[in-house]
């Protein structure tokens, strides 16, 4: 009997394979990685040998199944045959095969190796579905493997888009697979639904252990409906593509389910991740995000803004300058970023530069025009630009009617203008309410130059928005976690710490002060009219200068001969 069992195993195993794995031989094989239905197990990989997995006693129930290997950046290949074919292999970070099982099939094999010269930390899982489960990527037309349910996941600095097949109807072992563009009622695929889900990695940690760890809460539908964030629902009419904003250096998980709301059957996709950066590059890798520039500058903006953010009000001329250099850093760096190629360091030297020319700017026609209306606007135009920023940050600005650039870009400047309106009656609290609010805020820009802090999207996302068209379909959900939590803490406390100390201070003082021009020119005539204001004994400012550079011509000009030098005779 036991020879009888052998023989017609190794009948089965010599049969060809249809778009699957072939069975392989139990016992009798050695070196054969043995994997169990629904169980992760961790492997390595190397070059030179690649492996075998084996997976035995399968039900008579299962229909298909899906074979799924992670790893954190260095790609794995996962096939049917040793032989390496486009149609039935697949080479990534995240890869998986759909196994289509014929009658009476209990044992499946497929083969996995990496071409990195390194070893490859990977952990695998061996899923299956019975018949009335919807099979992911059943009707691609899109990608090479003829049933692909892998998520083909594509980033920038501005986004992240993922891409996948559309699912089919599942059916019996045996049987044809539904035709999927012959009908479109509810007898067909057309009736299938997708849920796309998100789930953030903790942050600040590029850890392998984490991820694949964590990766684990991802493959199965119970545990991606339990643990990640539903983002959208879509149907069969709609583009099978989804885009998120990219979030540099934080972990971010995507994975598919597809339900049939008729059987009341899912199935989930092969999850896929993304860090948003290269762990690889040999600049602005994953592990050393922060550029020096981007720390210098913002580390320097956080001291100025920390000064504004107890001291603003009393010291007006500063909070000014402040004021005006974000209003024209931030317009002059949009200006020159999408009108020309320079490189990032070069370009935030001279958005440095423009926005100092800009303070300056603001100060100067504070002090020769006083118009403190006008002031004011600026001050209240930038503290709305927070809120209005702050508004589109929460669920609000991943509504769909916002996908419209008309209706956001309306909407976000209402907001903006309503603020300085609100206030236009009681200027001083603005004023220092505005302090409170961006000089604490700068600070939280700072921390993020130095460790990853989802609060200072609350800005970069209108930035994208400006910067990338298509930003505008992204979805901007972003992980909030201990270390947000924390920092927010931190600038509420210095919010609230300043705006408080500086309303108590000013408690009795005069609102602002007066018009600078005026004063200088008071004084002037008051020097000029009163003879005894030692003041006014002093020479002009013109006649000092020249005094001035006389005196230092003279320490270069050589010293002239006087003549006789022998003293005279009596």
């Amino acid at each position: 009997m036991e020879l009888l069992r052998l023989l017609l195993l190794a009948v089965l195993a010599s049969e060809p394979a249809a778009a699957a794995g072939a069975e392989t031989v139990g016992n009798s094989s050695e070196g054969l990685l043995e994997f169990s239905v629904g169980r992760f197990r961790y492997l390595e990989l190397k070059k030179p040998s690649p492996e075998e997995a084996i997976l035995r006693h399968i039900s008579s129930n299962v229909t298909f199944l899906i074979f799924q290997i992670h790893s954190q950046y260095q790609n794995t290949t996962v096939s049917f045959s040793e032989t390496l074919l486009p149609n039935a292999s697949g080479t990534g970070t995240d890869k998986g095969l759909v196994f289509i099982l014929r009658p009476e099939q209990s044992i499946c094999t497929w083969h996995l190796e990496t071409s990195d010269p390194e070893p490859v930390q990977n952990v695998a899982i061996p899923l299956s579905y019975s018949e009335s489960d919807p099979i992911p990527g059943g009707c691609n037309l899109e990608f090479d493997l003829d049933i692909d349910s892998n998520i083909y996941l594509e980033y920038n600095f501005f986004e992240t888009t993922i891409k996948f097949a559309p699912a089919n109807l599942g059916h019996a072992r045996g049987a044809d697979a539904p035709p999927c563009d012959v009908k479109t009622g509810q007898d067909s695929r057309w009736r299938l639904q997708y849920d796309v889900y998100q789930y953030f990695l903790p942050e600040n940690d590029l850890t392998e252990e984490a991820l694949l760890r964590h990766l684990q809460r991802m493959a199965e539908v119970p545990q991606v409906q339990a643990s990640a964030l539903k983002v959208v629902t879509l149907t069969a009419d709609d583009k099978t593509s989804v885009s998120f904003s990219s979030l540099r250096g934080q972990g971010v998980i995507y994975n598919v389910i597809v339900r049939d709301p008729f059987l009341n059957t899912s199935a989930a996709y092969v999850p896929a991740h993304t860090y948003a950066c290269s762990f690889e590059a040999g600049e602005d890798n994953c592990s050393s995000l922060g550029r020096v520039s981007t720390k210098v500058f913002f580390t320097l903006f956080a001291l100025l803004g920390l000064f504004i953010c107890f001291f603003g009000h009393r010291f007006w001329k500063t909070e000014l300058f402040f004021i005006g250099f974000i209003f024209m850093g931030f317009f002059f760096y949009i200006l020159i970023t999408r009108l020309t190629p320079i490189k990032y360091d070069v370009r935030l030297v001279l958005t440095a530069i423009a926005g100092s020319v800009g303070g300056i700017f603001l100060v100067a026609a504070w002090w020769r025009f006083g118009i403190l209306v006008l002031c004011m606007l600026c001050v209240g135009l930038v503290l709305g630009f927070l809120v209005s920023s702050v508004t589109f940050f929460t669920p609000l600005g991943n509504l769909k009617i916002f996908r419209d650039d008309s209706v956001f870009w309306v909407t976000f400047s209402c907001i903006a203008i309503l603020i300085p309106v609100v206030f236009m009656g009681c200027l001083r609290i603005l004023n220092i309410l505005s302090c409170g609010f961006i000089g604490s805020y700068s600070v939280v820009l700072a921390v993020d130059s130095y460790l990853y802090t989802s609060l200072s999207y609350i800005t970069l996302n209108v930035l994208k928005r400006v910067l990338h068209v298509d930003f505008r379909r992204a979805f901007i959900n972003v992980p909030f976690q201990t270390n947000d939590f924390i920092i927010l803490a931190v600038w509420g406390m210095l919010a609230v710490s300043g705006i408080t100390l500086q309303i108590r201070r000013e408690r009795g003082q005069p609102f602002f002060p007066p018009h600078p021009y005026k004063l200088w020119k008071r004084e002037r005539e008051r020097r000029v009219t009163n003879i005894l204001d030692p003041s006014y004994h002093i020479p002009p400012l013109r006649e000092r200068l020249y005094g001035r550079l006389a005196q230092i011509k003279e320490l270069f000009q050589k010293e002239q001969p006087a003549g006789e030098r022998t003293p005279l005779l009596l």
